[in-house]
């Protein structure tokens, strides 16, 4: 299943796409007017990561040892005071085209995939995860059509700004 979360008054290229394509998968795809190396750039560098995330959220922790083996942390904090801590580590790092990470939040464990693919100055990056089970990936979903699409209409944005 493939369902599109469109910022309001953004054309249909703008979107980003939801797919489960088996149980224990989520599947997250936006394409970016920018290249590769910049798109790249605002996910992997902690200077950058928290200055485009979803609305009414802040990441007041960003911390990421960018390699294989390495480690990474965020706090996030939501509109209401509460935080929320996301760890993990990175399996592979191969820049500017993708990285491998196992990540725990709020104890549940997933393995995500995020790749970077430019075609004409435009990046696609698709981000899979896979899940321990049917609930985590549903819990992740209802989240992720909220806070990964605002996320993405913030990161066009300051996108713009880092040219």
């Amino acid at each position: 299943m493939t369902t599109p979360s469109k910022a309001p008054g953004t054309g249909a290229r703008y979107q980003t796409l939801f797919a489960t394509p088996s149980d224990l998968e989520l599947v997250v795809t936006r394409t970016f007017d920018a290249p590769r190396s910049l798109v790249w750039t605002a996910f992997t560098d902690p200077k950058h990561l928290p200055n485009w995330q979803p609305e009414r959220a802040t990441m007041p922790v960003c911390e990421i040892d960018l390699r294989p083996g390495g480690s990474w942390r965020y706090v996030y904090r939501i509109a209401n005071g509460r935080e929320i801590v996301a760890t993990g580590t990175y399996r592979e790092v191969e820049p500017p085209k993708r990285f491998v990470q196992v990540a725990s939040v709020a104890g549940d464990e997933n393995t995500t995939t995020t790749t970077f693919t430019e075609e004409n100055g435009r990046t696609t990056v698709t981000v899979s995860h896979l899940y321990a089970s049917m609930a985590s990936r549903d819990q992740a979903l209802q989240y992720a059509k909220f806070g990964t699409a605002s996320g993405h209409t913030r990161l066009d944005v300051y996108l713009a700004s880092m040219r």
